[in-house]
C-alpha cells in the first residue's frame, strides 16, 4: 500500500527554483581548498602532463596565481613543494629558505587573507621518495617524528595558517602538537590526513611532485583500501593527539569512510578529491564521453553529501566560476 496519488514526490522537482528550495546538500566556494605545486628550478609555469590544466609553479608566478584564486572566492590553498636538492633525511623540508617556506612568505606578503595550508610529509624531499627516515630498508616511524615536527614548525614560523601531516606515521599529530605548543604556536591548527589509503589514485600526483618511492611502496604506513574500522581508529587517535580537522583521502572510492567518520566524530572533516580522480574526469571529458561540469558538480556534491565539510580539489577554480555564474 502507498499513499499515491495523494503523495507525489515529483511535485517538488518541477523546475530549478523549486528544486533549489528543497535541496538538502549544497556546494559552496567557501568549502573548497585548491592544491598548488611550487617548484624550484623553473622560470615559467609548467603543465603536469597527466593533470591537464594543473601546473608546477615557480615562486615568481605564485603570487599572481594565488591572487586569481582569491578573486574567485576560494578561501584556502594547500601547498606542496618540489625542491632542487633531495637527500636521505629530506633536509629541504624544514630548511628556513626551503621552497615551501619561501612560498608561504610570498603568499602572505602578496595575498595576506588567503588561508595557507601546508602538506607536512618528507616524500617530496627525500632521495628515496618515502615519507620517513629509512634504516635497513624500512621506514622508521619514531625516528621520523622529530623531522616532521621540525617541518611543521618551520612552516608555521614562515606564516602558514594550518599544517597538514600526510605521512601516516603513528604519533605524528601528537609530536607536532607538542612542538608547536612548546614554541608558542598553540593557536596553529592541525589538519590530519587521518584516513589516508594506499591508493592507486595517486599516480598523477607522483608525477607532479616527483615523489615516487625508489623502492617498495607505502603500504606499510598508508591504510589498506579494504579497511574502514581501522580508519575510525586512526581518526580517534588523531583527535586524542590534538588534531583540529581530520581528513579522508581519496574521496570518490571512500564515500562510505567519510560517512562513517562523520557519524563517529564532531570535528570538521576534509576530503581530498585526488589527482587520479581529477585526471579520469578530465580525460573522459576531453574525449567527449562525459559532460565535465555536470560530472564534477555531481562528484563534489556527493563528497559533501557523504559528510565532508570541506573538499580539497584540483577543480576548485572551475567550480568557483560555475557557482558564480
Amino acid at each position: 500500500m502507498t499513499n499515491f496519488p495523494t503523495v507525489r514526490l515529483r511535485r517538488t522537482r518541477q523546475n530549478d527554483k523549486l528544486r533549489g528550495l528543497v535541496r538538502e546538500t549544497r556546494l559552496h566556494t567557501d568549502q573548497l581548498i585548491y592544491p598548488l605545486f611550487v617548484a624550484e628550478g623553473i622560470n615559467e609555469p609548467r603543465e603536469i602532463s597527466s593533470m591537464p590544466g594543473i601546473m608546477n609553479w615557480p615562486l615568481e608566478h605564485l603570487g599572481r596565481e594565488v591572487e586569481r584564486i582569491a578573486n574567485l572566492g576560494i578561501p584556502a590553498v594547500l601547498l606542496f613543494g618540489i625542491p632542487n636538492d633531495k637527500d636521505e633525511v629530506g633536509s629541504q623540508a624544514y630548511a628556513e629558505q626551503g621552497i615551501i617556506q619561501q612560498a608561504i612568505r610570498r603568499i602572505k606578503a602578496e595575498v595576506p587573507d588567503m588561508q595557507v595550508i601546508t602538506d607536512v610529509c618528507l616524500c617530496e624531499y627525500t632521495s628515496h621518495g618515502h615519507c620517513g627516515v629509512i634504516h635497513n630498508g624500512t621506514v622508521q616511524n619514531d625516528a621520523s617524528l622529530q623531522l616532521l615536527g621540525q617541518m611543521a614548525l618551520s612552516h608555521v614560523e614562515a606564516g602558514a595558517d594550518i599544517v597538514a601531516p600526510s605521512d601516516m606515521m603513528d604519533g605524528r599529530v601528537g609530536a607536532i602538537r607538542s612542538l608547536l605548543d612548546e614554541q608558542g604556536f598553540n593557536q596553529a591548527p592541525i589538519m590530519a590526513y587521518s584516513a589516508k589509503y594506499a591508493s592507486g589514485f595517486y599516480g598523477p600526483f607522483r608525477e607532479a611532485a616527483g615523489s615516487t618511492p625508489q623502492f617498495g611502496d607505502r603500504r606499510s604506513y598508508q591504510m589498506d583500501p579494504a579497511n574502514v574500522r581501522e580508519a575510525l581508529r586512526e581518526v580517534e587517535l588523531d583527535i586524542a593527539e590534538g588534531a583540529d580537522i581530520v581528513m579522508v583521502k581519496p574521496a570518490m572510492a571512500y564515500l562510505d569512510v567519510i560517512r562513517q567518520v562523520r557519524d563517529a566524530c564532531n570535528l570538521p572533516i576534509a576530503a581530498y578529491n585526488v589527482s587520479g580522480e581529477y585526471s579520469m574526469i578530465k580525460a573522459a571529458a576531453q574525449n567527449g564521453w562525459i559532460d565535465e561540469r555536470r560530472i564534477v558538480m555531481e562528484v563534489l556534491t556527493g563528497i559533501r553529501r557523504a559528510g565532508a565539510d570541506m573538499v580539497i580539489t584540483y577543480f576548485a577554480p572551475e567550480v568557483a566560476g560555475w557557482l558564480k555564474g
